[in-house]
């Protein structure tokens, strides 16, 4: 009859082998370490290692003075609007606020050089069609805000 064969695995030395780790640590994550530093460097010379650590020790008082900002009437106002407008800017198609906004500096250049130009000179201009699309646009934005106005009374 065969005997079975008696296997005694070796005790497993978890200190060893955090010691093995620690030991290879550097060498394997070398890039790292120096970006680390870095930043910590970049940390304590903007000085915003001592806003944490002040901030830290703080604590409490931090929270509470936070808390009883954000729940005054006017920081929830402020707060509902920035969503708002979020969501407002978020309905714009981002190719037309591109160009919109790539064409902004180039109308401001254009009335910085120069002479203003003539009140017929700008009536020609409002002649065109997209000039009165945009005069169109404005015009059905402010009779919205107006009625919004009237809508509080």
């Amino acid at each position: 009859m065969a005997k079975p064969i008696e296997i005694k695995p070796q005790p497993r030395n978890a200190r060893e082998e955090l010691q093995r780790r620690l030991d290879n640590a550097p060498v394997e994550h070398a890039d790292a370490m120096l970006s680390l530093y870095e930043l910590l460097q970049q940390l304590y010379d903007s000085r915003t290692l001592d806003l944490l650590r002040g901030a830290l020790g703080a604590g409490d008082e931090v929270l509470n003075h936070v808390v009883r900002l954000t729940t005054q009437p006017e920081s929830v106002r402020s707060i509902r609007n920035l969503l708002i407008m979020a969501k407002l800017l978020s309905s714009i198609d981002p190719e037309t606020l591109h160009r919109i906004s790539a064409m902004l500096p180039q109308a401001v250049e254009q009335s910085e050089n120069g002479d203003p130009p003539s009140l017929w000179a700008l009536l020609g201009r409002f002649r065109s069609k997209d000039s009165r699309r945009a005069l169109a646009a404005g015009a059905t934005l402010l009779e919205s805000v107006g009625r919004e106005l009237n809508w509080k009374k």
